[in-house]
């Protein structure tokens, strides 16, 4: 029976007789230096643990499929969408952005959506959010704001004055902060909420056209929220009931849905949108420019190892397949850079190999070496470009159609020149809202500014309860009366 069975061994493969008892000198005595098993049992616990992501730490994520349900062929050349009925494998990690990988599911905070298509072209990532909108437009700014979402370096706290005082000072943060504060902030786990590529991307027909797009992602297990008082008692009852319920309703073969829809602009008409139709701060109205239905993504598999499957996962923006490209939207340019770093940073240079993020496909390369490198490192192959031994080729049918930069001179332009309408847009989302929910949006906004304190308090709610103000006087009343402040301060603090 003993023989039948698996015998434990080091990581070379060596049998190990006692795996529980160290070998010392003597029943009482010191532990040997010659117990080479126990270094390396130890020496590979110090190590378990890589660096977590600076942003979205904590994440949970399944493997699923997505299949084509409409013809966009006209908007399109991917291959992965050229025919309806077509299946691609993906993988998806939802995320919380701001929190540590201990935090709680139900922290008020944006959700990442970040989907990989496993395509015959090579993996395709779409690196979005649960909303349409982000707190900045400028890539330069990223690493201040998440600074303020992180931990005071005097306190080692989080600090509701670092944030609302970085949102006072940056109006563009307003239409995101509203979504924040509404009751979308606190999404029921991860089956009931949108996703959105969120960036305005590119994509290119077999006639090299190109238009402009935003994906929409739409639940179809139906929109739900929690409250404040309920995200509060899920923080203190299940710290990963999101992680649990992804988990147990595809265990249980209730595979969550999501129908893909496109937003459509041509070139012309984003010279004559009424705001940058690049900005990372503003939405695509849906009644000027309608969701074309394109197909259905479905979660139908849970990773059998967290930490291989989830935790490993890379997704970059720089990751596009042949149709689908890039925008002049300045986050989704600063992104393309960034992440591809951070990969390499947390996972090594060669985290492409991993299984997760390999693409099933072929790939084909001179990139060699590195820090585990596990699939041969291409043999006895040359590793330069051209030669004369092997019959790789550039492969220029895929290359893209030729940028036109309208004569654009370079230089750092003034980020609110021709774009600081920060407050048509959240004030528009506020009067959507019916009494409720408006009800839930001021009293989160007062929950999260009474936490603002120090000498710079007053100044801080003042110059934020303007911003309020300018989107909507109701808005602003409410926010308000609820901090106990009076209308006579405000002058003096509006934004000019």
């Amino acid at each position: 029976m003993e023989e039948n069975k698996k015998k434990i061994t080091t990581a070379s493969g060596n049998p190990v007789p006692f795996y529980q008892d160290s070998m010392t000198a003597g029943p009482r005595g010191p532990i040997l230096l010659q117990d080479f098993f126990l270094h390396e049992k130890l020496a590979h616990f110090n190590r378990e643990r890589i660096p977590e992501r600076i942003v979205h730490a904590k994440g949970s994520g399944a493997y699923g499929t997505f299949t084509v349900t409409h013809d966009i062929s006209k908007y399109t050349k991917a291959k992965f969408l050229n025919q309806i009925g077509k299946e691609t494998r993906v993988f998806l990690r939802f995320s919380t952005v701001g929190g540590e990988r201990g935090s709680a599911d139900s922290e008020r905070d944006p959700r990442g959506f970040a989907l990989k298509f496993y395509t015959e072209d090579g993996n395709y990532d779409l690196v979005g959010n649960n909303t349409p909108v982000f707190f900045i437009k400028d890539p330069r700014k990223f690493p201040d704001f998440i600074h303020t979402q992180k931990r005071d370096p005097y306190t080692n706290c989080k600090s509701a004055t670092m944030m609302w005082d970085f949102w006072s000072l940056n109006p563009e943060s307003l239409h995101q902060v509203t979504i924040l504060m509404s009751d979308r902030g606190t999404p029921y786990g991860f089956r009931h909420m949108h996703g959105y590529g969120s960036h305005t991307f590119s994509m290119i027909n077999a006639n090299n056209e190109k238009v402009f797009v935003k994906f929409h992602f739409r639940t179809q297990q139906g929109i739900k929220n929690l409250t404040a008082d309920e995200a509060d008692q899920m923080r203190a009852k299940d710290m990963d009931y999101a992680q649990r319920d992804l988990y147990t309703s595809i265990e249980n073969g209730d595979f969550p849905k999501w129908k893909l829809y496109i937003q459509v602009m041509t070139d012309e008409q984003t010279k004559t949108f009424k705001w940058n139709p690049f900005d990372l701060t503003k939405v695509w109205s849906q009644k000027d420019y309608p969701l074309i239905e394109v197909g259905v993504l479905e979660l139908n598999e849970n990773p059998d190892n967290y930490f291989a499957h989830v935790e490993q996962a890379a997704f970059a923006p720089a990751h596009v397949v042949d149709g689908i490209s890039f925008s002049p939207d300045k986050m989704l340019q600063g992104r393309i850079l960034s992440y591809p770093d951070a990969h390499r940073y947390r996972l090594g240079a060669n985290f492409e190999q991993i299984p997760v993020n390999r693409c099933p496909f072929m790939v084909n390369n001179y990139q060699r070496d590195g820090y585990m490198r596990v699939d041969g490192n291409g043999g006895s192959t040359p590793n330069y470009f051209p030669n004369s031994f092997d019959e790789s080729r550039e492969a220029t049918e895929y290359a893209e159609p030729a940028l036109l930069l309208d004569s654009a001179i370079a230089d750092h332009y003034d980020r609110n020149a021709n774009d600081d309408d920060h407050y048509t847009q959240p004030g528009d989302l506020y009067r959507l809202l019916d009494n409720e929910q408006k009800n839930h949006l001021v009293a989160n906004i007062v929950g999260a500014m009474s936490g603002i304190e120090g000498p710079k308090r007053d100044e801080i709610v003042m110059r934020q309860l303007c911003h309020w103000f300018r989107a909507d006087m109701n808005l602003g009343m409410g926010v308000a009366k609820g901090l106990g402040f009076s209308m006579d301060k405000l002058g003096e603090y509006m934004p000019k």
